[in-house]
């Protein structure tokens, strides 16, 4: 069985879990939680820039566990991903202004089949992990996921509006991926 996978990606507090959430459960499949979340809860908010390589080593061997269990199971074949390496690379290049190689080289030899681009209209939700609450980072980390997405060769939609009108528009994507 091959499994699709669909990632969502986008800057902070911007909805990408609650619809990985909703859309697993609209389409019977699992979704793969961002590492990120886990990894920073449990060793703090402060880190480094070799913390960004363990986390993405990490966020790649849930992803790989999640499809597994698709496969064995041989249920959906649709992987919702919250986070991928395109979210690594921006992560160490926003903040370290350098990039980890086996970032760069997983974001080349990964393939994914769609990406849902969450755009920063929805209101700020504070959270203790998240690091830039105001407009002006917002918009710029949404036009630098944006730009990656223009420059590579899967197919992408961008998500916006209200949380109704971003379920909508993710189903309509997945459901256009899946007729193909």
């Amino acid at each position: 069985m091959t499994v699709k996978k669909i990632v969502v990606i986008g800057p902070e507090s911007t909805g990408k879990s609650s619809l990985c959430a909703k859309l697993a459960e609209h389409f019977d499949s699992i979704w793969c939680p961002e590492f990120a979340r886990e990894y920073l809860t449990v060793n703090g908010k402060s880190y480094q820039y070799s913390d960004l390589l363990t986390i993405a080593q990490e966020q790649l061997k849930l992803e790989d566990s999640f499809t597994n269990e698709l496969i064995n199971k041989q249920e959906s074949p649709l992987l919702f991903i919250d986070t991928d390496m395109y979210v690594m690379k921006v992560w160490c290049e926003y903040v370290f202004h350098q990039c980890h190689h086996f970032i760069l080289e997983q974001i080349c030899e990964r393939k994914y089949d769609l990406y849902l681009l969450c755009d920063v209209d929805l209101p700020w939700v504070q959270d203790d992990l998240r690091e830039y609450p105001e407009d002006g980072p917002r918009q710029e980390l949404f036009q630098i996921y944006k730009d990656l997405l223009i420059n590579q060769n899967v197919p992408w939609v961008t998500i916006s509006g209200t949380f109704e009108e971003r379920e909508h528009t993710a189903i309509e994507a997945v459901s256009k991926l899946l007729d193909q």
